[in-house]
C-alpha cells in the first residue's frame, strides 16, 4: 500500500491564513527544514511541553520509545525488531504526528518540492521564472506518510521507479528526470516512508534502497537520477528473519542507523489496557471477564506447546475480547426473539420473567470458550501439538480463568455458593440462559454481594452484570475443585455437587 488514506476520507483543507505565493512565504520568515529536521524540532517542543509524545502506543514508555526518540533526534533511519503483533506498524505511523501539520509544495510536483528547495531542472526553472509570484501549496502532515509491505513480487519500480517508454517516444533524453514514472519512495519525498517486514523484500530489490539511505538518490534502469531525496526511512522485521536467516543485505543493515528492539507487554496492566484501548465491543465485558482474557494471552505466549519464533500477537487479546462480546450480543438477540422469549433452560419451562425487559448484552466468562476454536488459527503451535490445538487452549484458558478467581476472590468467603448445592440446589448456565433465570436459580446467597463488589461490578449492578458474576464465582469455585460441573449434550453448563 502507499498512502495511508481512507478510501473516502476527504483530504484536509488548508488554512486561509496560509502564504499564497513564494514572495508571501518569506515575508513570513519561513525557513526549510528537512524532515529529520523537522522530526527533532518538533520531538523537543512536545519534551518541553509535557505533551504525549506518541498517543495510543501502550506499554512502551520505559523501553522502546526513549530508542526511538535517540534515534529521530540523531536523526537514524532506524528499524523495528519484534515478533507479529507488538505495535511495530502502529508505532511507525504515529511518527506522521510529529511532522509540522502544512509545508509548502510546488503545486503539481509530484516529489512534493519544497518552493524554496526545488529538486528538478523543471522545477527550479519554473522558480527562477517565477520569482516571488510563484502560487505555493500546502500539504497536510496525513499525506507525507508512503508505506509498503514488503512482498517477494515487489520490484524496483515499485519502490523507486521506471522509464516510461511513452515519455521516450515523444522525444524527451534518458537524462531527462520527465521521462520517469516515480516509484513510493521519491513520490513520499519530504515525508516518512515505511517498509513493513523487510526481511520479505527480496536481495535484488534491497539494493535499490543502498542509495536510498546513503546518498539520498535515486538509480533507475542504471541511470543515476542527481535528486537528492529528504526522506525518513523506516523499516519493520521479525528478529528471526533479521538476525537468524540474514535475509537482509549487510550493506542495508549497516546503512541504518538505529535497530530498536519491541516487546509484548511487560505485565497484565499493560495487557488490560492495549485491550481496553483497542478492542471494538459491540457489548458490555466486564473486567474480570477482560482479565481472564489477558491472562490468556499470556498463557498461551508462554506455554511450551507454541512456537516461541511467531509469538502470540497483541491482537490475539483483542479479537478474544471482540468475540465474547459478539457472543453476550447473539445472547441478547436471540433471547429477544420469539424461541428465546418462550422456552427458559433445558426444562422447557416458561422462565419467570418472559414479560420483563430484553436482555441487555453483557459478556460471561462462559462466552469465552468459544474463542478456543475461532481463534486457534492465530496461534503457530510446536510441531508435536498437531490435532491438540483447541484442547491445549481450553487447558490455559482454564488455567486463566483460575488465576483471576484467586486474584479477585482470594480470602472471600464463598462458602453460601458450595452450601446452596450441598443442599442439593442444581444451576444451570449456558450462552443462552437469561441471567434472571439465572439469579432465580440461585436466589439469595450470602456473600454474593461482596464478591460483586470485588468484581468491580458496583453496589447496585443491573440482572446481566450480577448474572456475569454469579457465573464466574461458579466457575471459579469448580476450577478450584470446591463445585462440580457437567456439560449436557445441549451444551449447557450444570453445577452441582461435590467433584
Amino acid at each position: 500500500m502507499g498512502r495511508v488514506t481512507a478510501p473516502n476520507q476527504a483530504l484536509p483543507v488548508p488554512p486561509a491564513d496560509l502564504p499564497g505565493t513564494l514572495g508571501a512565504l518569506r515575508a513570513a520568515g519561513h525557513r526549510y527544514q528537512t524532515v529529520k529536521q523537522e522530526l527533532r524540532h518538533n520531538l523537543l517542543a512536545r519534551m518541553r511541553s509535557g505533551e504525549d509524545r506518541f498517543p495510543g502506543i501502550v506499554g512502551y514508555d520505559d523501553s522502546v520509545l526513549p530508542e526511538v526518540e535517540r534515534a529521530l533526534l540523531a536523526g537514524h533511519d532506524m528499524v523495528l525488531l519484534g515478533e507479529r503483533g507488538q505495535g511495530k506498524t502502529r508505532l511507525i505511523r504515529s511518527l506522521v504526528a510529529l511532522l509540522d501539520e502544512w509545508t509548502p509544495v510546488l503545486p503539481g510536483s509530484v516529489l512534493n518540492e519544497h518552493p524554496l528547495h526545488p529538486l528538478t531542472p523543471a522545477s527550479r526553472a519554473l522558480v527562477a521564472e517565477s520569482g516571488d509570484d510563484l502560487p505555493v501549496g500546502w500539504l497536510h502532515r496525513s499525506m507525507r506518510y508512503g508505506e509498503k509491505l514488503a512482498t517477494p513480487d515487489t520490484s524496483v519500480g515499485d519502490l523507486i521507479g521506471d522509464v516510461d517508454p511513452i515519455r521516450l517516444a515523444q522525444g524527451r533524453t534518458l537524462g531527462d528526470p520527465e521521462t520517469i514514472h516515480f516509484g513510493l519512495v521519491p513520490r513520499t519525498n519530504r515525508g516518512i516512508f515505511a517498509v513493513n517486514e523487510l526481511p520479505d523484500l527480496a536481495e535484488r530489490i534491497q539494493v535499490a534502497l543502498l542509495n536510498v539511505l546513503e546518498e539520498r538518490d535515486i538509480q533507475v534502469r542504471g541511470y543515476q537520477l542527481r535528486l537528492p531525496l529528504d526522506l525518513f526511512l523506516v523499516a519493520s522485521a521479525n528478529p528471526e528473519d533479521y538476525t537468524n536467516r540474514g535475509r537482509i543485505i549487510t550493506p542495508l543493515k549497516d546503512r541504518f542507523g538505529a535497530e530498536v528492539r519491541t516487546h509484548y507487554p511487560v505485565d497484565l496492566e499493560l495487557e488490560l489496557a492495549l485491550i481496553r484501548q483497542e478492542a471494538d465491543l459491540v457489548a458490555e465485558v466486564p473486567e474480570h471477564v477482560l482479565e481472564v482474557l489477558a491472562r490468556f494471552a499470556r498463557a498461551v505466549r508462554e506455554s511450551s506447546s507454541v512456537d516461541p519464533r511467531s509469538g502470540v500477537s497483541a491482537r490475539f487479546a483483542i479479537a478474544a475480547a471482540e468475540t465474547v462480546a459478539a457472543a453476550a450480543l447473539r445472547r441478547a438477540g436471540l433471547l429477544a426473539g420469539p424461541a428465546g422469549a418462550r422456552t427458559g433452560p433445558s426444562t422447557g419451562t416458561a422462565p419467570a420473567d418472559a414479560t420483563a425487559r430484553p436482555e441487555a448484552p453483557v459478556a460471561r466468562v462462559g462466552d469465552a470458550v468459544s474463542v478456543t476454536s475461532t481463534l486457534r488459527g492465530k496461534v503457530e503451535f510446536e510441531s508435536g501439538e498437531e490435532g491438540r490445538e483447541t484442547e491445549i487452549l481450553a487447558h490455559l484458558l482454564r488455567t486463566a480463568t483460575a488465576e483471576t478467581f484467586r486474584a479477585r476472590l482470594a480470602g472471600l468467603d464463598l462458602s453460601g455458593f458450595t452450601a446452596l448445592v450441598a443442599e442439593g440446589a442444581v444451576i444451570e448456565t449456558g450462552e443462552l440462559v437469561a441471567s434472571a433465570e439465572l439469579l432465580r436459580q440461585v436466589g439469595t446467597v450470602p456473600g454474593l454481594a461482596k464478591a460483586l463488589d470485588r468484581l468491580g461490578l458496583g453496589d447496585a449492578p443491573t440482572p446481566e452484570q450480577a448474572a456475569a458474576g454469579v457465573e464466574f464465582v461458579l466457575e471459579g469455585l469448580h476450577l478450584t475443585r470446591r463445585l462440580g460441573k457437567d456439560v449436557t449434550e445441549s451444551g449447557r453448563t450444570v453445577y452441582g455437587g461435590r467433584s
